[in-house]
């Protein structure tokens, strides 16, 4: 599966792409029919000090993308909350694929 990052506001870090990947690679091991993946990376001024630093995860698969989005103090943080997200998404898509 191919991924591809972009940054908006941010400088690119090895070490995210890393993350980002390692975690991607675990759910398309687990839902193989995911064809490649856009990660996002960029920061929002924010009044909360529990905000700041978005990633955004859009998923192609067959016929559809899927996408999602976290807000949180640090980058691992909205890589996971928008992994859960997706992780529901996929699995919601998996059901509709055994229905047909």
């Amino acid at each position: 599966m191919e991924i591809n990052f972009e940054y908006h506001d941010v400088h690119s870090s090895q070490r995210l792409e890393s993350y980002a990947t390692e975690k991607l690679k675990g759910l398309s091991n687990r839902y193989q029919f995911m064809v490649d993946s856009d990660v996002y990376f960029k920061k929002e001024n924010s009044s909360d000090p529990e905000k700041g630093k978005v990633a955004g995860i859009r998923i192609n698969v067959p016929n559809d993308r899927l996408f999602a989005e976290a807000n949180a103090k640090e980058f691992q943080h909205s890589i996971n909350e928008a992994l859960k997200a997706l992780e529901h998404q996929l699995a919601k898509y998996k059901s509709k694929l055994k229905n047909y």
